[in-house]
């Protein structure tokens, strides 16, 4: 990816009227990865529909490719011929993970208990980001992982014998670190169980249907040791985090009109649909569906005032990866908006609340920072300006729709980082004009 120096990886933003149209979005990253993986470590050939050109996804495919597993891909279906979780043959080099953070905690959890060592790396951005939050739990089990300083370049040792099964409790709520300890429980001699303080998105027990019991606010997944994967037919829907930047965009661009058809909408990924209708958004779901255990809908958004909210406590988890995009719609709402407990924003791709706060002061919005979030006067007149992605997808895409409101066009430096979860996202944006 180029860097957010360079002349030629630069976006120019122009003030949009409205966005009147309906978005084709990119399948849904989270439901990829796994789909992906778990096609691998399965006994026989699965087929998946709709599986993204992403640069995350793709990621997880080339790790798998040099962990010995085969795939075709069609024009309309990926097909992998999955070796089982023993079938894994060591790769020849360092397996790179490039930008993603899932696959590299997720196909962690996967390589604990194989009898090969492993290392995995990542891009510039990736080998910044905290995997001790893996490393602790899977030190537990036995896994010997080798990092710089509980950071990536990771190393995961051969095992001896079969894991240990534990009981883990997550400090920090993160449907990541619980993928990684349930996917390295299949390994263990025993069940394994994650104790989650609230839930988060629980794509991982879905798909490979974990028991999960809810006790108080926790919830517990287990998964039984030896457990063997079938394969089977996966149909990914629409991204609903891609969706997210065009449901903020539809709701602050006066006479706006969108569709974004075949959307996902888990409810642990749905916390922004909650957060902007309690905002006032004009969002509407039409056909609502179940495919592969995932619920899904065709979402049409219309303008429509919105008024500033304070967000805290557990909806946080549900709306995450939302924040950055959550925060350009408090510029248009009337009133000041509060996100609070929403510290995990420093340890994304980038620190999501400082690049933020970066950004939307140099478009001239008021913006106070805090240890775990930031609050945000709404209705304030922006400029044009000439912002940072940060190497962060998200920051460029929300930076994008932030720029649409300007009194002048805004330069995005960085601005391809996009393509890691949305290819097209500015054409898309374009479309709509």
């Amino acid at each position: 990816m180029k860097s957010g120096t360079d002349i030629s990886d630069r976006r120019k933003i122009s003030p949009a009227d409205r966005l009147v149209g309906v978005v084709e979005l990119p399948a849904d990253k989270s439901i990829a990865h796994r789909s992906a993986l778990f096609a691998a470590i399965a006994e026989g050939d699965s087929h998946i529909v709709g599986f993204p050109d992403s640069a995350d996804p793709r990621s997880t495919l080339s790790c798998l490719r040099q962990l010995g597993v085969s795939m075709e891909e069609t024009s309309d279906s990926l097909v992998i011929h999955g070796r089982g979780l023993d079938g894994l043959k060591q790769s020849e080099g360092d397996i790179y993970c490039g930008n993603s953070g899932t696959t590299m905690r997720l196909l962690t959890g996967i390589l604990a208990g194989r009898s090969f060592d492993s290392t995995l790396t990542g891009d510039a951005s990736l080998s910044k980001r905290p995997m001790g939050r893996i490393i602790d739990p899977l030190d537990q089990m036995g896994v010997q992982i080798d990092s710089h300083e509980g950071r990536p370049p990771l190393t995961i040792r051969a095992a001896a014998s079969a894991l240990k099964a534990i009981t883990y409790e997550l400090p920090v709520a993160s449907a990541q670190v619980k993928s990684c300890v349930l996917l390295a429980g299949l390994s263990a001699d025993g069940p394994t169980t994650v104790i989650e303080p609230q839930s988060t998105r629980d794509h991982t027990e879905r798909m490979i249907g974990l028991a999960a019991m809810s006790m108080g606010s926790e919830r517990h997944i287990s998964v039984e040791g030896g457990m063997t994967m079938k394969s089977r037919l996966w149909s990914i829907p629409a991204d609903f985090s891609a969706a997210a930047f065009f449901l903020v965009a539809g709701s602050i661009l006066p006479e706006s009109l969108i569709g974004l058809p075949r959307v996902g909408l888990n409810p642990t990924r749905t916390g922004l649909l909650d957060v902007l209708r309690a905002m006032g958004a004009d969002i509407t779901i039409d056909n609502e569906r179940e495919i592969a255990g995932e619920p899904i809908g065709d979402l049409v958004v219309k303008h429509s005032p919105l008024t500033g909210v304070r967000i805290d406590g557990a909806i946080i988890s549900n709306l995450i990866d939302e924040i950055p995009i959550l925060c350009v719609a408090a510029l248009a709402a009337e009133g000041v908006t509060s996100i609070r407990d929403a510290g995990e924003l420093r340890h994304k791709e980038s620190d999501r609340i400082d690049a933020m706060v970066k950004g939307l002061r140099a478009l001239g919005a008021s913006v106070e920072e805090f240890d775990d979030g930031l609050e945000i006067e709404g209705g304030v007149q922006l400029r044009g300006a000439t912002v940072s992605a940060f190497h962060d997808h998200r920051i460029a895409m929300s930076m994008a729709v932030a720029g649409l409101m300007g009194s002048e066009p805004t330069t995005i430096e960085g601005a391809s980082i996009a393509d890691v979860s949305f290819p097209g996202f500015y054409s898309a944006i374009d479309a709509l004009r």
